[in-house]
């Protein structure tokens, strides 16, 4: 009898034993490799209580685009950079810079990091009660450049612009039409998702568009570097331009007869670039599509919607010349035709676009974010001639309306056809041309020419950029 309940006693120490293994694995499990995602989960209680002590975002000079005041997240520059900031909320997410830093953001009850969780499931005692602030997140823009840029596309029902740093790549001014102030976003949140206009999409960075002749600025850029055509290499215009079955025709059926390079460019004929892109090849233009970043992520860790391209396997003549002035089946962001730009303004070494430039974490330790290349499309010289062209634009072009008195300007227009109604407005630029600073790239949809609409906008926005210095 003894030895049976000793065998019964045994039985249920072991059964005890594997019980109190499995609550200790399981308590493992959480507090080492589950605690991350717990802890930033955003449906976790514990995320109201650590919100009062969530990270700022901060612009360039340290002025504030989103803190928290009193326990509520406050945006100081309301709808001017509602899509890039985001928001934070505990009944939405986050979006925008709140999310793709989030993690960084984020207050924090004890450390997230396995080792250190660890450490304090070993040594209770070092665990420390109060809450630790999240890091601060400083980033490129610049508050007044960004709200000229703001001021100025608001006018229309849609539209986006970048604005970079020539040298560097940094986006120190991007907006998106139409906005939403995030300081109200509890009460208008249902509203913002169903509405047509899209208010929250970032234009700037995910709006997908033909970008009608600025399209020009890669097109002139491939065929002078790739030797296809010279600066002296003339064109006829009669007016179209037979390809198989497509005829190709200018605007309004204008006919600009012959042409060097540098005309061709200034009064944008079509008929010209689509002969130009046909010299040049599938095979040689795909190629600098890739040099250049077409179809890529640039790299700035926020979503930014792939340029849509054509297969380059199933292409055929009229698509290609189309290609050539920005229309078939291309469509692009402002920020890589910003990119185009910067690219020619960069001596042909295409900057890596980058919007925060500093993450600073509580009790110290600071990660700084500089200036680097996605690449060299084009060489030094082939830079410095497509600029030539582009100055011609703007001094006895269709790029008029963007002279800035005093400053020479390189710039594009374009305006790009489709399906939905007017032309999107375009226009990309950069001043000083002889030493470029900014760097801009405007689309206002269905606006017309981007002679009318966009080259003016990009002009004030260089106008209030130079001004500053």
């Amino acid at each position: 009898m003894n030895s049976q309940v000793d065998r019964t006693i045994a039985r249920i120490r072991v059964t005890f034993a594997v019980l109190f293994a499995l609550l200790v694995a399981a308590q493992i499990r959480v507090q080492l490799f589950e605690a991350p995602a717990l802890a930033t989960n955003p449906h976790n209680p514990r995320q109201a209580l650590l919100a009062a002590y969530r990270g700022s975002i901060l612009a360039s000079n340290g002025a504030p685009l989103a803190v928290t005041r009193g326990g509520v997240r406050t945006y100081p520059l309301g709808p001017e950079l509602a899509q890039v900031v985001g928001y934070a909320s505990a009944r939405y997410g986050t979006s925008g810079l709140e999310d793709a830093y989030d993690g960084a953001l984020s207050a924090t009850y004890v450390s997230t990091d396995p080792v250190e969780q660890f450490r304090l499931l070993l040594n209770p005692a070092q665990r420390k009660e109060e809450h630790l602030r999240g890091a601060t997140i400083v980033t490129t823009i610049e508050p007044s450049l960004e709200r000229v840029l703001f001021n100025q596309l608001n006018r229309y029902d849609a539209a986006a612009g970048v604005v970079l740093d020539a040298k560097t790549g940094a986006i120190v001014a991007i907006a998106s039409i139409p906005s939403y102030d995030p300081n109200d976003l509890n009460a208008i949140f249902p509203r913002l998702r169903v509405d047509s206009g899209s208010p929250l999409l970032d234009r700037a960075l995910q709006g997908l568009y033909p970008p009608g002749s600025t399209m020009k600025v890669f097109t002139a850029s491939t065929a002078l570097d790739s030797g296809t055509v010279t600066l002296a290499s003339t064109f006829h215009d009669p007016g179209y331009f037979q390809v198989g079955n497509f005829r190709i025709h200018n605007d309004e059926d204008e006919i600009t007869g012959t042409s060097d390079l540098t005309t061709a460019f200034a009064i944008s004929s079509n008929v010209d670039f689509s002969q130009i892109a046909i010299k040049i090849g599938a095979t040689t233009f795909y190629q600098y599509l890739r040099a250049f970043g077409f179809g890529q992520d640039p790299g700035l860790g926020l979503p930014v919607s792939p340029d849509h391209l054509p297969p380059e396997s199933g292409i055929y003549p009229g698509e290609l010349a189309q290609l050539g002035f920005g229309q078939d089946a291309l469509l692009v962001t402002p920020l890589r035709m910003a990119l185009v730009a910067a690219t020619v303004a960069n001596g042909g070494v295409e900057p890596r676009p980058y919007l925060v430039r500093e993450i600073r974490r509580p009790g110290g330790g600071t990660t700084t974010i500089g200036p680097s290349a996605l690449g060299q499309p084009i060489s030094a010289e082939t830079a410095a001639e497509v600029t030539k062209m582009m100055i011609a634009v703007v001094q006895r072009g269709t790029g008029r309306s963007a002279a800035i008195p005093g400053i020479q300007v390189a710039g594009k227009t374009g305006t790009a056809t489709n399906p939905r109604g007017a032309p999107h407005s375009w226009f990309v630029a950069f001043a000083p041309a002889e030493a470029p600073r900014y760097v801009v790239a405007v689309v206002v949809e269905h606006g017309g020419y981007g002679a009318a609409v966009a080259a003016p906008i990009c002009r004030d926005v260089l106008t209030a950029a130079l001004g500053r210095e």
